[in-house]
């Protein structure tokens, strides 16, 4: 090989990877727009569903973006009388206006995390533990998302976290909370990535 070709051999890798930093930086460019997309939803969605709880904010109920995600946090006093996994009438407009405003959002993943405090649950009833209230808690809300809205099942998760994720270990009664994380489906963005 001669130093001509080789000259031209390196111009050809060096093209070759041009044009791949190229690809990539198109990929990348794709990516933030998706990603900017999505969070200006999920913004927007925030403040629709603020919107459909006015009244209940600052009885117990805050709704928060971080992450990525929209966090409503309710204190269980706003759903459920003590000791209990059936939503009281309160309650069930609650989680009404939260399904109905929620409920077109084909793109959402809804998961219902119910938290206790660290007393222990009154002996003799059917609850074992705290972790079993937490998760009726949790089961009873998704149940009622489901009954007064079209949202997907599929999309809809329950789960009980006990006394293991306090917000505050020295405020039980902020403990005691159910969680709803509305977070965007990301397989696009997966995608995006994967190519």
């Amino acid at each position: 090989m001669n130093k001509e070709d080789s000259v031209n051999a390196l111009a050809r890798r060096v093209n070759e990877k041009e044009s791949a930093l190229a690809e990539r930086e198109a990929a990348l460019t794709e990516l933030r727009a998706e990603l900017a997309s999505k969070d200006a939803a999920m913004r927007a969605l925030k403040d629709r569903v603020s919107t459909a709880l006015t009244g209940f904010e600052g009885k117990g109920l805050t709704v928060e973006q971080r992450n990525g995600r929209i966090y409503v946090s309710m204190d269980n006093k706003l759903l459920f009388p003590s000791g209990s996994y059936a939503v009281d009438t309160k309650g069930k407009e609650l989680i009404t206006k939260l399904a109905k405003a929620i409920e077109n959002e084909a793109d959402l993943n809804v998961l219902v995390e119910g938290h206790t405090d660290t007393d222990k649950v009154q002996s003799g009833g059917t609850l074992k533990d705290n972790w079993d209230l937490s998760v009726l808690r949790a089961t009873s809300v998704v149940r009622l998302i489901q009954e007064t809205s079209r949202m997907d099942p599929v999309r809809v998760t329950a789960a009980g976290r006990g006394e293991y994720v306090p917000v505050d270990p020295a405020d039980k009664a902020r403990n005691r909370r159910i969680e709803i994380i509305l977070a965007p489906d990301l397989k696009e963005l997966y995608n995006l990535v994967k190519e």
